[in-house]
């Protein structure tokens, strides 16, 4: 059935929130929807499900929403597939956006297909870049295919919304503007506990140290070039010298030598450090896909030939395990050795 694509209007961005937090991934998402919504003369909105969280509404004024969209219901406390589905769904076919984007995390990646398939639309997932198309005005969603190793540009031209999940920590985040304000629009909360066919007992969060890659300022990885999962220890030592957090290529984590959680690159996080220090990494496209947005790249590697060194900044070619301990050994902080590089 053809859809009237002129019904449809306004750019509308998932706040996704935990437990009252709005997550990083959201704030980046109004930065980016900002710009969208200004190449299509609209508004950007944010979409606030959840209880009793009307502070955030706030916040997402602040970042740059023209109007929040709040649905408060104590069904919603918690993501559930079902609660949520039924409330977004709902909204979007009373008022009809043009683009509704969330953030490719756990969450978002259930529940924007799942809204996709309720509305009868498309989904492009894990994009890393977004752009209107300036003849057709559409949304042009470009993401990596084939491992990583060409960039696909996907078009919805025939359904609305267009909808994309978007890969954290890719996207430059909204700036706050402290004091400023938009419409609130109190949405109806038609979900009801027996629609709900999942019940959240009890959250128990992960006694694991938290790795936060997406918001680390420095980021030390390293790969399969250090030989030896004990390679990871000296790696630490640097990343605690210069208040860094750890992270590894794919083949350290396929081999067992760390989790999962510390991965970098196109199957693992995607991360925009201030800094990032590759270690005994060789550089594979895919790897590269998911750092070389880095502020500074700093690559460490014997093999002069290595493809790290094309997105690098700087790059000392040695043996890392004489190369690390100079550094850890000469510098008392990031800036001096900063200071040295220049």
């Amino acid at each position: 059935m053809a859809v009237d694509l002129t019904q449809y209007k306004n750019v509308w961005v998932f706040a996704e929130q935990r437990q009252g937090k709005l997550m990083n991934v959201a704030i980046e998402l109004l930065g980016e929807g900002r710009k969208l919504a200004n190449d299509l003369g609209c508004d950007v909105c944010a979409i606030l499900l959840g209880s009793n969280v009307d502070g955030l509404a706030n916040d997402l004024f602040e970042y740059g929403a023209d109007k929040v969209y709040y649905a408060n219901s104590p069904v919603l406390e918690n993501y559930t597939t079902d609660g949520y589905t039924t409330a977004l769904a709902d909204m979007i076919e009373s008022y009809k956006p043009e683009i509704v984007l969330f953030g490719a995390t756990n969450i978002g990646r259930d529940f924007g297909a799942r809204i996709a398939a309720r509305v009868n639309t498309g989904l492009t997932a894990d994009c890393t870049q977004l752009d209107i198309n300036p003849e057709t005005k559409g949304l042009m969603q470009t993401r990596p295919a084939f491992g990583g190793n060409l960039m696909a540009t996907i078009a919805c031209p025939n359904h609305r919304p267009q909808m994309s999940t978007v890969r954290p920590g890719v996207m430059d985040k909204a700036k706050r503007q402290a004091g400023r304000t938009g419409e609130l629009i109190n949405v109806e909360v038609k979900v009801t506990a027996d629609q709900i066919r999942t019940e959240i007992v009890k959250i128990v969060k992960s006694d694991k140290p938290k790795v936060s890659l997406t918001d680390a300022k420095i980021i030390v990885s390293g790969g399969r070039g250090m030989g030896k999962p004990e390679g990871f220890e000296l790696i630490k030592e640097l990343a605690d010298k210069f208040g860094g957090v750890v992270g590894s290529s794919r083949a350290c984590v396929d081999a067992g030598w760390i989790g999962k959680e510390h991965q970098v690159g196109q199957t693992g996080t995607t991360v925009k450090p201030d800094i990032y220090i590759a270690c005994g990494i060789s550089g594979a496209i895919q790897h590269k896909a998911g750092m070389q947005e880095s502020k500074i790249i700093i690559a460490i590697n014997k093999d002069p030939d290595a493809p790290i060194f094309e997105v690098a900044d700087y790059g000392i070619v040695g043996d890392l395990y004489k190369v690390i301990p100079e550094l850890i050994k000469s510098y008392d902080n990031v800036e001096e050795l900063m200071d040295a590089a220049k």
